[in-house]
Parts: C-alpha cells; structure tokens; sequence
C-alpha cells in the first residue's frame, strides 16, 4: 500500500534477455524447472530440456514448442546452446553436465536463473522456515482471481491454479524463496516476505545465529524503495531486520502491528478474523482450510497482494475461497472408517502445529502419526524437539530415516529407532517399523471406526496413504 507504488494491472513486460535465446533444462519436468521453462518460451527463448520420467508438464512444454530428451546425455546440446539450467537434484558428475562442460556452456542452477528471470519482472519472494508454499500458493491464488494473471513457482500442485507454477501475462512474479545452500541470495525481489525463523539446515548451516544472517542478507536484496512483510511477534525475524533501509510491515494475529487480523472464531478447525491495516478494519478472512497458522499465513499473502496493488477487501474476499496446497493436510480417503490424511511436515514445528489443526478439523477418536524422518542430519540435531512433537498424537509410526544429502558417516549417527525411543521417553507412544510394507500392514489390522491417520514428511511417506486407500 503506501510502501510500493501501485502495479497497473495492463502494464506489458519489457523485452527480456532472453528473447531468441537457446536455453536447455537438465530435469525440466518438475514444478520450478518447468515453470521457468514456460516462461522463456512465453519470453521468445527457444527452449529445450531432458527428463527421464516426464509427466504433464513436460508434455505440455512439448505442446507450447519446446524440444525435450527423455535422456540426460546431451543429444541436444551443441555449441550454439546460450545457457544450461541444471536442476538441485542434478548432481556435477550427470552425463548431461559432463556434456555442457566439455562444449564450454555457460551452465548456472535453478535458484540463480530463477533471480535471472525475477530481475525482468515486479518480483515477490517468500520466504521462512515454514509456510513458504501456502503463503505463495495463497498470493498467486488471491491475484489471479483479482485479475492480475501473474507468473508463480510454488513448491506443491495447487489445484485450483492448475498446478505448481504458472507463465502470467502481468508483471508480477510469486516464488518461494529457499534458505537452504543460501538460494534465496539469487533473487531479485522488490516485496520479501519472511514467514519465520527458526534452526533448520543444520547440515548446511552452522548454527541460528548463522541463519538469522542468512535470512539478513536475503532481506537487504530487496531495495530501499522495495517492501518486507515480516511475522510481526518472530523475534529472530526481529534480529534479521534490525536497521535496513527497507520500509517494513509486520503482521500479527492479534492488534497494534501494521497487519492485524482479530480471531473472531474457528468452524470445523477453520478460523475467521477481522482483518485490519493500521488499525483499520479491511475485510473478515473466512478460511476454508484449516489451522490457525493458515490465519496468519493468509494474512500475509493479503498484505502482499496490498503492497501489488489489489484492493485489500478484494484480496482477502478471495483468500477465503482458497482450499490449499497439496500434501498440505490433504485428505487421502479411507480405510475401514478411518480417515487417511496426508502432509508435509518434517519439522517439529510443523508437526505440532498440523497435529493441532487436524484434531480441531477432525476430532478424531484416536489420532496415529506415521512419520517420516527426513535427513538424518536433521533428526540428529532437532531429535529433542521432534521427541516432544507428538504430544497430540495417540501413537506416533516412524519408519526408516528418508535421506538424500547425507553423509554416510552421518547417517550412522542417528537411526529411526533413536527417535522412537526418544519418543516414548517423553511420555508418548511410538513405535518402529521400518518398511513401509510392515506399516501399511500394521495399519490395516488396527485403523478402527472414526481413527485419523496422518502420514507425515518430506519423503516418500504418502505412499502409504495410497496403498491404504486404494484396497
């Protein structure tokens, strides 16, 4: 609002850098990947990729004219290719890099083509330790509904905007911003907002007070005529912003912050809350997905979608008929009258905070938690905050730990069983079973009438919740 001029909605793109640019993917089937191939294609780009196991949106980029190799090998490159894109699961000994470095291609990864292309546009950048993709999800949502078409990357299927990402006609472009190996140091954006802060990474990060300058220097990237929308009672978000030049808008439930929505009530584990800016009611948040932090979460996304020019009223009006991201407490089906739920949470603030939310969705009979552990390194240094993140569950299932990073020295320092054990001690029930064949069992010969089953993690965990669900 009175921080950043007002975008006109009609406002054209300028031409792009990228315009009759040879430009490959490595691993352009997945949600980013792909967005920000159909972006240069919109842009003029002539774009061309490799993935293994494509799916609709690798299809759909063939549709719109791009050349995609179901091989990493190379067969597309030749000298006359501009720029490779690499995505983070592209490793440096691929084939396909191997390929681009032996023709001398100037070869760059996701997160730093993902801040090429918000330099060219009105960029807004979320980032936190949780609620990244919700609150992205919510904004492009909010702003597509009120006309503005914007480009979006969001890190999960939206369903009710077709998917993770989007090539817009406006000018303004949502993303998530990641904290991890510091990608959010790419981007370009002229609205950040920080959700939260808390210890996280610790395979990458040496300690909080090293996130927090990360955060920082995130923060001072966008500029002085920019905004920040920042958790407004966060006290390491406090320490990230302290004395920047860039004007900044904290939001709150409750009162007396810039952003402040008043919790007028809660149906069926869905929250409303009068909504105010500078004290001044804007408009009553009606959720239609569940979890208090998805009052704030929505809160935020309507001081962004101000800060982008639509009328307060309108954003929030529209952020009531958002119905969430998937894998984000998303209802699976059901087993012998138990609800099978599944989510993201792998972190023990998220898994206390959806645990909470699906008891006041569901107020289930009994509430069992199969949780994924996701990098050991992860369950190492947060294993006392995770032992009492199942207080609100009546039996917590943990499989083995699902890694990708990991050191196998590393790996040796924490097992599943460490967890569970840890668990039990803080007074909770838990068990081990380590394949998921053992729990699928398990869980058909005790789920009983009006049970939730929530299958939690990073991982592969959902799978679980198929099996269940399609007997």
């Amino acid at each position: 609002m009175d921080a950043v001029s007002t975008l006109k909605r009609t406002d054209s793109l300028a031409a792009s850098q990228f315009r009759g640019k040879k430009v490959h993917f490595i691993g352009v089937g997945g949600s980013g990947m792909s967005g920000l191939a159909r972006m240069l294609l919109d842009a003029g780009a002539i774009v061309t990729g490799s993935e293994p196991r494509p799916g609709p949106q690798s299809f759909e980029l063939i549709r719109r004219g791009a050349k995609i190799s179901r091989d990493q090998i190379g067969e597309l490159l030749g000298r006359d290719v501009d720029l490779v894109v690499r995505s983070a699961a592209v490793p440096d000994g691929n084939r396909e890099m191997l390929a681009a470095s032996a023709l001398g291609l100037k070869t760059v990864k996701y997160a730093q083509m993902l801040g090429m292309v918000m330099s060219e546009r009105f960029g807004v950048a979320v980032a936190g330790t949780h609620g990244k993709s919700t609150t992205s999800a919510m904004i492009g949502f909010a702003l597509t509904q009120c006309g503005a078409d914007p480009s979006f990357v969001i890190g999960g299927t939206v369903r009710q905007l077709g998917g993770g990402s989007h090539s817009g006609t406006g000018k303004i472009f949502v993303a998530e911003a990641c904290e991890f190996d510091r990608s959010f140091h790419n981007l370009h954006p002229r609205i950040a907002l920080i959700t939260n802060i808390e210890c996280d990474h610790l395979d990458y990060y040496r300690d909080l007070d090293e996130i927090v300058q990360s955060f920082r220097d995130f923060a001072r990237r966008v500029p002085p005529d920019g905004l920040i929308i920042a958790a407004g009672t966060d006290r390491q978000v406090a320490r990230a912003l302290g004395e920047l030049p860039t004007p900044v808008q904290t939001v709150a439930l409750g009162e007396n912050y810039i952003w402040s929505t008043r919790i007028l009530g809660i149906d069926n584990g869905c929250y409303s809350g009068e909504v105010s800016y500078r004290n001044q009611p804007v408009g009553t948040l009606r959720l239609s997905i569940a979890g208090e932090h998805n009052l704030m979460n929505a809160t935020m996304a309507a001081a962004a979608c101000a800060a982008c020019g639509v009328p307060p009223a309108d954003a929030i009006d529209a952020l009531s008929r958002f119905e969430g991201v998937d894998r984000r407490m998303t209802v699976m089906g059901h087993y012998h009258g138990a609800t099978i739920v599944d989510d993201y949470g792998h972190h023990p603030t998220e898994i206390r905070t959806t645990l909470k939310a699906l008891r006041q969705r569901f107020d289930p009979r009994r509430l069992i938690c199969v949780f994924q552990p996701h990098q050991h390194s992860r369950t190492r240094s947060l294993m006392e905050d995770f032992a009492a993140s199942f207080v609100l569950a009546d039996e917590t299932i943990v499989p083995d730990i699902y890694f990708v990073r990991d050191s196998e020295s590393e790996r040796q320092r924490v097992t599943a069983a460490d967890l569970v054990e840890r668990v039990r001690a803080n007074g909770q029930r838990a068990v081990h079973l380590p394949s998921f064949g053992q729990i699928v069992q398990y869980l058909k010969e005790n789920a009983r009438q009006d049970d939730l089953i929530v299958t939690m993690g990073a991982g592969n965990i959902w799978e679980i919740g198929r099996d269940l669900t399609s007997d």
